[in-house]
């Protein structure tokens, strides 16, 4: 796991310098639901040595690649490009990539240094203006390394044309599913955000629920039944050491989720027969009661800045979400459409809570802000649920489960305006994703 964790190096190389006509022509507004996707180019990347060749290629398909996902960017083939960029310096023809209708032109090049490490460096350019857009960029880490580093330069290339922050670096935790309806096997896996580098952090001996990731990504928190009963369990990710959190009058505990600090954990547990919130003190391991309803209050979720906590309660008929001071207390409902509301996720961005809907024997995908206003629905089929943030607030990864005996669930990625749906790629059935952050 170290491996996947290694820091990455990454330095300006003033290669180029942004100006305010090439920003004011080159941009996507990413919440318009009508858009076109932007045209680009990403011609593959230089190779400054033989042992760089290979590298070079990967790296451009992954940057086209990521780009191409978000829905928000058409890439142009490379068998259309009438421009053969030889060298990384070699000036930019632009009128052959407005031959080919290219808006936006990445370049690059890539170094394999002999002691395993290579260098990868890019520019940005906007083709109507026929200017740079943004500071050229380097990179330098291992050649294990090299998606990363293809990442990070589509983050750059993405943020600086729609002005959103980056996700593409970043890594999901969700449980792999394997075996028959009834009897299905589950065990914790991480993955980039793609699909790629998939590794195992729990066997398949006991049920695993609800993975989230600490926000340093460090740490993973989640419902395990290794004891027979559903406890929060916490493990490292990098030593994949194990251990129960919570207190111990709690015959179950479930649906923890960190604070953003990481400092604490929100979960529920089963008290006496009534399920309320709690909060506990990763540190000295003090625990506090949140609510007091004769209810089921779950699927806890902290706001941004940790003073707030969006909740499900079933106490007022059915599920519905609410919101109350981090603090505890009665909270105050938030959700008042058709159908029941569950598992609400506070945005990044502190815009947006989004949330599962069942509604006419339909589930959908769903947000709203968070007073309750501006309801919108994303996605709808047999069984949509647990949606979770990218870490730029402006992506949604789900689980869809398919209906019949041999239905099976699998990750989905929609963006908040609901235009942009794909299924996510994973070694298996998947289900209860969880984002975590821009890795360091």
């Amino acid at each position: 796991m170290k491996r996947l964790y290694q820091g990455l190096c990454a330095a300006l190389l003033s290669l180029a310098f942004l100006t305010g006509a090439a920003r004011a022509q080159l941009e996507i507004i990413i919440t318009d639901p009508n858009i076109s996707p932007l045209p680009f180019a990403v011609p593959t990347f230089v190779a400054r040595n033989a042992e760089a060749a290979e590298l070079a290629d990967n790296i451009s398909q992954v940057i086209a690649a990521d780009l191409t996902n978000t829905g928000l960017f058409r890439e142009i083939p490379r068998d259309a490009h009438i421009s053969r960029i030889g060298t990384f310096d070699a000036p930019i023809q632009f009128s052959d990539w407005k031959a080919i209708n290219a808006q936006a032109l990445i370049t690059g090049s890539v170094l394999a240094e002999g002691d395993g490490r290579i260098v990868v460096q890019f520019r940005l350019f906007d083709v109507t203006s026929e200017a740079p857009l943004g500071e050229g960029l380097q990179f330098v880490g291992t050649a294990d390394g090299w998606r990363r580093m293809a990442h990070k330069v589509a983050d750059a290339a993405y943020s600086r044309i729609t002005g959103e922050g980056p996700y593409f670096d970043s890594r999901t935790v969700f449980v792999s599913e394997q075996g028959p309806k009834d009897a299905r096997l589950k065990r914790l896996a991480v993955m980039d955000y793609d699909g790629a580098n998939v590794q195992y952090l729990t066997s398949s001996d006991s049920i695993v629920l609800a993975p989230r990731f600490s926000p340093d990504g460090s740490r993973i928190i989640y419902t395990g039944y290794e004891s027979g009963f559903p406890k929060v369990t916490l493990i490292n990710v990098g030593t994949l050491q194990k251990q129960t959190v919570g207190g111990i009058d709690q015959n179950m505990s479930f649906a923890p989720r960190f604070s953003p600090d990481g400092g604490r954990v929100v979960y529920s547990a089963e008290v006496a027969g009534n399920t309320d919130l709690y909060l506990l003190d990763l540190n000295s391991g003090a625990t506090t009661r949140l609510t007091t309803a004769p209810s089921i209050e779950t699927a806890p979720s902290f706001s941004p800045d940790g003073t707030r906590i969006t909740f499900e309660s079933d106490r007022s008929g059915g599920q519905q979400i609410y919101i109350m001071p981090a603090s505890g207390g009665e909270g105050n409902r938030i959700s008042f459409g058709a159908g029941r509301y569950g598992t609400p996720v506070w945005s990044p961005k502190n815009d947006y809570i989004a949330f599962t809907k069942q509604n006419e024997g339909r589930f959908h995908i769903g947000v709203m802000r968070t007073d309750g206003s501006e309801e919108r629905l994303l996605t709808g089929a047999f069984l949509d649920e647990g949606p979770t943030w990218a870490p730029n607030g402006r992506v949604i990864m789900f689980t869809r489960e398919t209906s019949g005996a041999n239905g099976a669930p699998a990750l989905y990625t929609v963006d908040i305006t609901g235009r942009n749906l794909q299924r996510a790629a994973t070694p298996a059935a998947a289900s209860d994703p969880s984002w975590g952050p821009l890795l360091r």
